[in-house]
């Protein structure tokens, strides 16, 4: 059982019109220099937030009871399971009681409206089962460790939990999740706007605000991995519905700075998904060489780069061929089958479950 090796890949092409959907400490959209130019990026962390949040992301997809709370406010999440479980347990008694669990625990609290010190990941699971051990008189601490050590959520554990205080508690992400960036060099541009004071004088034409803000347009290649046997060793049988789940989410959702100012919300025109019994590979390389700028769009001169790139792996026998290959959108034709989104995330999924069926 642990020689076997499923990873799940996700590679994705995505036109952005003009945007600035995750941007620096000064505004401007994210950046970075590969291949030698300069490309848009959007970082990981900006799109697994959004995945995790966002509209048809996890909360649209898996039961609540799956999903997980980064935040340093727990001491409100157990105190609200202790009042469910005891109704007539008096408001500060209750705050206090979630307050010493999560002590119990082996958590650093500064207060119980403050909580701890950084963000922890904790599960609506895990927040039961230590309200369940106050309510049931339990004052063992080794099971209030217990208590926050098991059951963790689906997204727990994809992305992962780090404790500093207290590194038991921690959890290793099953995913990873690259930071996207564009096929070809980019250009910042600037937005010069003006906004009216309506409530100004008549003899006044000036502006009531003069302000810039940055922008740009890009086709991304973004990537993700599922490691999904060690993500079937942390929540067991619901391992392909987490995959299907992610694949999903990571497909459909989009990071939501400044939408309301560029309404830039957009699909992926091209998606390919493997599963590999050998390694996870990005397929980034296809455009360390920048897509060059022909007035025609950068659409599918990517796609046919994937395509090339892809098949150069294969041919020269650098990696083995997937298990099995899936795609769809447009221009990835010779890489797999062509099947609407829905078609190829069930066999995903049932694929998954197959797979597993031997090591249950």
């Amino acid at each position: 059982m642990n020689k076997k090796r499923i990873y799940v890949d996700v590679h994705c092409l995505q036109t952005v019109p003009p945007s600035c959907i995750n941007r620096d400490d000064t505004g401007s959209p994210k950046m970075c220099i590969y291949g030698g130019v300069n490309r848009a990026r959007v970082s990981s962390q900006a799109w697994k937030h959004a995945i995790r949040e966002g509209d048809l992301g996890f909360k649209d997809l898996l039961p609540e009871e799956d999903l997980g709370k980064r935040t340093k406010r727990i001491v409100g999440m157990v105190k609200e399971e202790i009042s469910f479980l005891d109704p007539n347990i008096e408001e500060k008694k209750a705050w206090k009681a979630a307050e010493t669990a999560l002590k119990n625990a082996g958590l650093n609290i500064k207060n119980q409206e403050k909580g701890t010190e950084a963000l922890l990941f904790m599960s609506l699971a895990q927040a039961k089962a230590l309200a369940k051990l106050v309510v049931d008189d339990v004052t063992d601490k080794k099971e209030y460790k217990e208590a926050l050590k098991t059951n963790p959520s689906v997204d727990m554990a994809l992305f992962g939990r780090m404790v500093a205080s207290d590194p038991s508690l921690n959890y290793d992400a099953t995913c990873q999740v690259a930071h996207a960036i564009s096929t070809h060099e980019v250009t910042t541009e600037y937005d010069y706007f003006t906004a009216v004071d309506d409530l100004s004088p008549d003899d006044n034409a000036g502006a009531g605000h003069i302000g810039v803000g940055e922008f740009n347009s890009s086709t991304l290649y973004r990537y993700a991995t599922i490691n999904v046997m060690e993500l079937f060793r942390t929540v067991g049988v619901k391992a392909p519905e987490a995959v299907r789940a992610f694949l999903e989410a990571f497909i459909k959702t989009m990071p939501t700075g400044k939408e309301n100012s560029f309404a830039n919300r957009t699909l992926p025109c091209s998606i390919y998904i493997t599963i590999r019994e050998d390694m996870p590979v990005s397929l980034v390389g296809a455009f360390e060489k920048a897509i060059p700028s022909t007035g025609q769009g950068y659409e599918s001169l990517s796609q046919k780069k994937l395509v090339e790139y892809a098949q150069s792996l294969h041919n020269d026998g650098l990696i083995a061929e997937p298990l099995k290959a899936y795609v769809t959108g447009n221009g990835l034709d010779e890489l797999g089958e062509k099947q609407s989104l829905n078609i190829v995330l069930d066999e995903v999924e049932s694929t998954i479950s197959g797979l597993l069926n031997g090591e249950q």
